[in-house]
């Protein structure tokens, strides 16, 4: 997990977003491999290991999304480096082509297909709700087996900074604070208003 991206993270306990406070005890450069990430409003802790932060109660393993890394990277809009992208379910897939396609850009993989690791532009999140800020992320894809969730769905509608999109497998519906730009093949992208 990297460093920087402990101030795009909340915790995923149900009150009011704050930051959380990371304590480090294995360090790979920028990249914390252990340690713990606690919440100064509830106290809890989050355990980060091999690198991964697992915040508890996570579902089980997505399936891997079909949508090619080319489709999701024009789709998204993105061009340039810098910032964060999430990939929640079965969108963790698309992380290795995105990486290819978008230099400079990290990616935070929530609930990830099994067999996802880390990497130098790869963090990785379990958790049982999305534990990512409001306006935090330059982009998001979230599968339809997040998705289908009304509050993941909400949730990673949220994270996505004001003016930059999100690409959703599912049927497309009028939501506060998104207006749908275009919707085919099973999948909507939006952008965010808020």
């Amino acid at each position: 997990m990297f460093i920087e991206l402990t101030d795009h993270l909340r915790c995923p306990a149900d009150h009011d977003e704050s930051f959380l406070v990371l304590l480090p005890t294995g360090m790979d450069g920028r990249v914390v491999r252990a340690g713990v990430l606690g919440c100064p409003i509830c106290h809890r802790e989050t355990a980060v290991e091999d690198g991964i932060a697992d915040f508890g109660d996570a579902p089980p393993a997505s399936v891997a999304t079909g949508l090619a890394p080319e489709a999701a990277h024009a789709l998204l809009g993105l061009d340039g480096p810098g910032g964060y992208v999430a990939l929640v379910g079965g969108a963790g897939a698309l992380a290795a082509g995105l990486t290819a396609l978008l230099p400079g850009v990290r990616f935070v993989l929530v609930n990830p297909p099994a067999g996802a690791a880390p990497s130098d532009s790869v963090s990785v999140l379990r958790a049982a709700r999305l534990p990512i800020k409001a306006a935090a992320m330059r982009g998001a894809v979230i599968t339809a087996d997040h998705a289908s969730d009304p509050a993941w769905c909400e949730a990673t509608l949220g994270c996505v900074l004001p003016g930059l999109r999100v690409l959703v497998e599912g049927e497309a519906t009028d939501r506060p604070g998104v207006s749908v730009l275009a919707e085919a093949g099973g999948w909507w992208v939006g952008r965010s208003e808020k």
